[in-house]
């Protein structure tokens, strides 16, 4: 195995990423748990990755199945209990895992005691203070105090009734309005959330996500938006107040100098000099690479992401953190299997790019996803993998109305399909009730397993040379073997611009993302360490492996140019 790259553990870490309630039902309620994810962690040491991240399993009415938290400090009689977590944590640290929390500090959910304090005080109260409330516009305070929109669809701004029974104030809700904000200026809610970190920090958690980590404060004056023209710096995010949070949350994981604690932010800023603050060496350690998320099956944009990626990561001193899929985009498979959108994102709505319906082509979309697995395990950093991604699941778009969950689908009244077709349970094995998601004898699960998932199931995919599951084992525990992880990217250039070339060390990723095969020089051909697809050469939309090492001659004897690195090693 090659030298790890030099800082902590997550600087090269491969992360999975575990949405609990669709993984797996231990106790036959048709709603993944704690005692689930125990009986198939299994499938993630055989898989080789280096820890695992849960979606939040704290106590919550799930409207938004976790991210509207009612305590912080309690795992949802749904998932388990505290102690399951705990024993969760001892489990995984046996096998080698870390176990990362998501953490939702935006916004909680309306049945948070805090919040129903809130309602029952009077406008002006200390305990309202904790939230963003705000008398209304015009003569009798019926208007909303701005023009914001929520991410979910209608106003970001809900009206409370006053203990008197008269039209109150408006809270802010940068989500569902079930997800009241939370006012980061008072010191109550930064002291509560400090005891948060602390309290699972103590019970052997080692770091957490971090849900809309650009969010948190908002513009002291509440602007409106303009009503057109570009909006600039968003007054509802990435705010330069939210920097010393991190700064002290930073302080705070430092204390715990035998097992070094760890937060990744999930950042949607626009660009370098918007995202590099986040991770100063005492802000974040890492924040995900978006940009190559939302990105085309188009050799120049998927360079540009990844150069974009490297310059940032470099610039401040950390590693870069990869990812193609998560619990709230459309799976890849799909994504690639669609017509390719080459227009630019809008920054305003990166995540809408990633969430397009439209005709897919299953065969294109499953080989531009397996070779789009061999790029990405070959890029320096971390990477997170959302659960499935390895079994190759596509995106479930027909889903039945009435099943439908979630608060995008509620709230734009079936405009939007949400997010409920890359939640869908996960299939274990292809014969049983359910397809193994839960235990004998159960209910229903929560979304519906379409029976077409069987050809995906677990048992059907180990042991078959060709699988998805076969393929992502193979790159997970082949890639620091075949990668030096201290080496920077150096981009080839070979004789066919559709296929993306670079180098870290010896090992060499291909990936022709063209429309025709493009031949090998028999030298290449014999140094494949691994392949996305079956065929000899390199098929259109594939990707292979190579060890430059066992090529006489090296590269430049196959007349490919190859110039300077780019990148950097992790800071410590």
């Amino acid at each position: 195995m090659k030298a790890a790259m030099s800082g902590s553990w997550w600087s090269d870490a491969v992360v999975y990423q575990v949405y609990l309630r669709s993984f797996a039902d231990g106790n036959g309620d048709g709603v993944g748990d704690l005692d689930g994810l125990r009986s198939r962690l299994g499938h993630l040491v055989d898989l080789g990755v280096d820890a695992l991240w849960l979606n939040p399993c704290y106590v919550s009415p799930q409207r938004d199945h976790g991210y509207d938290i009612a305590d912080y400090l309690a795992i949802d009689p749904a998932y388990g209990t505290t102690q399951d977590l705990v024993d969760l944590v001892s489990q995984a640290h046996a096998h080698g895992l870390r176990v990362l929390l998501d953490l939702v500090p935006n916004h909680c959910s309306d049945q948070h005691p805090w919040f129903a304090q809130a309602l029952a005080a009077p406008a002006g109260s200390p305990v309202r203070d904790r939230f963003v409330f705000r008398d209304g516009r015009g003569p009798d305070g019926g208007l909303p105090p701005n023009n914001w929109g929520s991410v979910f669809g209608g106003p970001a701004w809900t009206r409370v009734s006053e203990p008197d029974g008269t039209g109150g104030q408006w809270y802010l809700h940068s989500f569902d309005a079930s997800q009241p904000d939370f006012n980061w200026r008072d010191g109550d809610v930064r002291a509560y959330f400090e005891d948060v970190l602390r309290f699972w920090f103590g019970l052997g958690v080692d770091g957490f996500r971090i849900d809309v980590a650009h969010g948190l404060v908002v513009a002291e004056d509440l602007p409106d938006l303009p009503a057109d023209g570009p909006i600039g710096r968003h007054p509802m995010w990435d705010q330069p107040e939210v920097h010393e949070i991190y700064r002290s949350w930073r302080r705070l994981a430092e204390e715990y100098r035998s097992h070094p604690k760890y937060f990744i932010g999930e950042i949607w800023v626009d660009g370098t000099e918007r995202l590099a603050p986040y991770l100063a060496p005492d802000e974040l350690h890492q924040a995900f690479c978006f940009d190559l998320l939302v990105q085309p099956w188009d050799a120049t944009r998927l360079r540009s992401a990844i150069e974009s990626g490297l310059a940032t990561a470099q610039a401040v001193g950390t590693s870069a953190a990869w990812t193609l899929n998560n619990h709230d985009v459309h799976r890849v498979v799909t994504r690639y299997g669609q017509v390719q959108d080459l227009s630019e994102p809008d920054p305003q709505d990166l995540l809408g790019s990633a969430r397009r319906t439209g005709p897919v082509d299953l065969a294109r979309g499953a080989a531009r996803a397996r070779a789009a697995a061999a790029l990405l395990l070959a890029l320096p950093g971390s990477v997170y993998l959302y659960q499935g991604e390895e079994l190759g699941l596509p995106e479930v778009f027909d889903l039945p109305d009435e099943a439908r969950q979630d608060p995008i689908w509620v709230r734009s009244a079936g405009a939007e399909l949400g997010r409920d077709g890359c939640r869908v349970p996960l299939p274990w094995s292809a014969d049983a009730p359910a397809l193994g998601f839960s235990a004998p004898v159960a209910a229903p699960p929560w979304l519906p397993v379409p029976d077409w998932f069987a050809d995906y199931a677990v048992d059907r995919q180990t042991g078959a040379p060709d699988s998805f599951l076969t393929l992502y084992r193979h790159l997970v525990r082949s890639r620091r073997r075949v990668f030096d992880a201290d080496a920077p990217v150096r981009w080839l250039v070979p004789p066919d611009p559709a296929v993306l070339a670079f180098a870290r060390g010896d090992g060499v990723c291909l990936v022709n993302v063209g429309g025709r095969a493009v031949a090998l020089p028999p030298e290449l051909d014999r140094a494949v360490v691994a392949r996305s697809g079956a065929d000899a050469g390199l098929p259109c939309d594939s990707a292979v492996w190579i060890d430059a090492a066992r090529v006489p001659g090296g590269l430049r004897s196959v007349g490919w140019d190859v110039p300077s690195g780019v990148g950097a090693p992790a800071r410590a």
